[in-house]
C-alpha cells in the first residue's frame, strides 16, 4: 500500500499520511480501559493494527524520501540517522516502561503508549517544512516543480548551474528508465519488480531480491532475541535482567552514529562485510562459552532456583553480546537501510523498497513467533546453543554481503542505476563515473538533453 500511496500522492505526503494513520491508532490504544476485559482487549487490539498500519508507511517510504532528497556525498551518513532515531525510540521505551513497572494502575500501558503520541505528531508536523521530492516530481512529468523542489533543498538559486546539472541527469535518467521498464498497467508496476534474469546484476528481480533479502538477513542476525530478557533471567546469574536489556539498548544507541562516519568513508559494501564478521565471531564466541562452562551449566539451589554454575562465564557471555551489539549497531543495522535506499531505479523504487520493508517486518515476525521454541525449557531447550543459529546465519550474512552487495558510495541515484549496468558487486567498488548520465545518452542517441529540462 505504501508504494501505491508514494507513487499516486508523493514520498512526503505517504510519510505524514502514515504519520495521521499511526496517531490514530495510539489514541485508541491510549483510550482503552479495563472496566471490561474483553472489550479491552478489542480495543488494544485494533488500535495496534491501525497503528500498524501506519509504521508500515512510514518505514516504508521514509527511506526512500530520504535517498532522494539527500545529497549524494553525505547520503549515506543521512540515512543510517534513520536507523540512529529507532534505536533512540528502543531506548526510550525502555526507559519508560522500565519507569512504570511498578505502577498498578492503567497508566502502566496507558502512558508508554500516549507518549508515542509525540513522537507521531512531530514527524509530521516536520515533515510539513519539508518539500516534496524532486524525484517524484520528475517521475510525475512536473519539472519546473522539481527544480523548486531540488533548489529548496540544496540551498542555491534555481536558475544556478548546480541545480540545472542535477536536474538534468534526475530528468534523462527517469525517462531512460521509463523507456525501458514502461509502467503501462498496475499489475505491470508490480510486475516489473520481478522483470529480467535473477543471473544479470542490473535486473530489476535482482534488484528486489537484494532488497528483500538483506532485510531478511539483518533479522537473521539475531539482534531482536537479544532482548529477549527471560533467556538471561532463567541462569539467576543476573540480579535485575531488565537493566541488562537497558544496557544493551544504550549501546545501541552509543554504536550507531559511528555509522555516519565509516559509510562514507569506507563504504556499504566493506561495512556490511566486516560487520557480519564481527557479528558472527561474537556469536560464535557466546555459544561456545556457553556450551563448554556458562549458561548451559547449572544447578538447582537451596531456593528451588536455576543458578549458573559458573556465573563469572555468563557474566563474559554477556560482555560478547555487548559486542556483537556494538557490531551489529555500526554496520547492519543501518548499512542495510541505506543499500535498499539506493538500489532501485525510479520505476520500481516506491514499490522495490516496499517490499523490501515488508520483507523485514515478516522476518521480525518469523524470528519473534520461533524463538521462545527455540529456547522454552519445554521446547528446544538450545540455552547458549542458540547462538550457534545466529553465528551460523551472520555466516550466511557475510557471504550475501560479499556475493551480491555493490558498493553505491558517493554516487547519485542516477549513477548507481549505470553501475548496476556495467559493473558486478564484486569489482563496484573500482567503478567510476566518467561523465554524466545526460552526457552518455546524448552521445549515444542524440537525445536532447537542454529539451529534456
Amino acid at each position: 500500500m505504501a508504494g501505491d500511496l508514494a507513487d499516486s500522492f508523493g514520498r512526503r505526503a505517504t510519510v505524514i499520511i502514515g504519520c495521521l494513520t499511526y496517531i490514530v491508532g495510539v489514541v485508541v490504544q491510549t483510550a482503552t480501559t479495563v472496566n471490561n476485559p474483553t472489550q479491552a482487549l478489542g480495543l488494544i487490539v485494533a488500535g495496534r493494527l491501525v497503528a500498524g498500519f501506519g509504521v508500515g508507511h512510514v518505514s516504508a517510504s521514509i527511506i526512500m524520501y530520504m535517498s532522494e532528497i539527500c545529497p549524494r556525498k553525505v547520503r549515506g551518513a543521512l540515512v543510517s540517522g534513520y536507523q540512529f532515531c529507532l534505536t533512540i525510540g528502543i531506548l526510550l521505551a525502555f526507559i519508560v516502561v522500565y519507569a512504570m513497572n511498578d505502577r498498578i494502575d492503567t497508566s502502566q500501558y496507558r502512558i508508554p503508549i500516549a507518549i508515542q503520541f509525540a513522537c507521531g505528531i512531530i514527524l509530521a508536523i516536520g515533515l510539513f517544512l519539508l518539500p516534496e521530492s524532486p524525484r517524484y516530481f520528475v517521475k510525475c512529468g512536473k519539472i519546473e516543480q522539481a527544480r523548486r523542489s531540488l533548489a529548496i533543498l540544496r540551498g542555491q538559486p534555481s536558475d544556478s548551474e548546480y541545480i540545472e546539472t542535477e536536474l538534468a541527469e534526475i530528468v534523462v535518467n527517469a525517462e531512460y528508465e521509463r523507456k525501458v521498464t514502461p509502467n503501462t498497467t498496475y499489475f505491470s508496476t508490480w510486475a516489473n519488480c520481478f522483470s529480467g534474469s535473477i543471473w544479470q546484476p542490473q535486473s530489476n528481480l535482482r534488484r528486489t531480491i537484494l532488497g528483500t533479502s538483506l532485510q531478511m538477513m539483518q533479522q537473521w542476525t539475531g539482534v531482536n532475541f537479544i532482548y529477549s530478557t527471560p533467556f538471561f533471567q532463567s541462569t539467576n546469574a543476573i540480579s535485575n535482567t531488565f537493566l541488562v536489556s537497558l544496557i544493551f539498548a544504550l549501546i545501541n544507541v552509543l554504536s550507531t552514529p559511528l555509522s555516519f562516519w565509516t559509510v562514507e568513508k569506507f563504504g556499504r559494501r566493506p561495512l556490511l562485510i566486516w560487520g557480519a564478521l564481527g557479528m558472527l565471531l561474537c556469536q560464535f564466541i557466546v555459544a561456545v562459552v556457553g556450551d563448554t562452562v556458562g549458561f548451559n551449566h547449572s544447578y538447582i539451589g537451596a531456593d528451588g532456583k536455576k543458578t549458573a554454575d559458573n556465573v563469572t562465564a555468563v557474566h563474559a557471555q554477556i560482555a560478547f553480546i555487548c559486542l556483537y551489539i556494538f557490531f551489529f549497531a555500526s554496520t547492519w543495522g543501518p548499512g542495510v537501510w541505506v543499500v535498499i535506499g539506493e538500489t532501485f531505479p525510479i520505476p520500481i523504487r516506491s514499490r522495490g523498497i516496499a517490499l523490501s520493508t515488508a520483507s523485514n517486518w515478516l522476518w521480525s515476525t518469523v524470528i519473534a513467533v520461533i524463538t521462545p521454541y527455540m529456547v522454552g525449557e519445554d521446547d528446544g531447550d538450545l540455552k547458549s546453543n542458540v547462538f550457534f543459529v545466529w553465528g551460523c546465519l551472520c555466516t550466511c550474512a557475510l557471504v550475501h554481503a560479499y556475493f551480491l552487495v555493490p558498493e553505491t558510495k558517493g554516487l547519485t541515484l542516477e549513477q548507481v542505476d549505470r553501475m548496476f549496468e556495467e559493473t558486478t558487486p564484486r569489482t563496484s567498488s573500482k567503478w567510476k563515473p566518467t561523465e554524466t548520465f545526460p552526457a552518455q545518452l546524448d552521445a549515444k542517441s542524440g537525445l536532447d538533453v537542454e529539451g529534456a529540462v
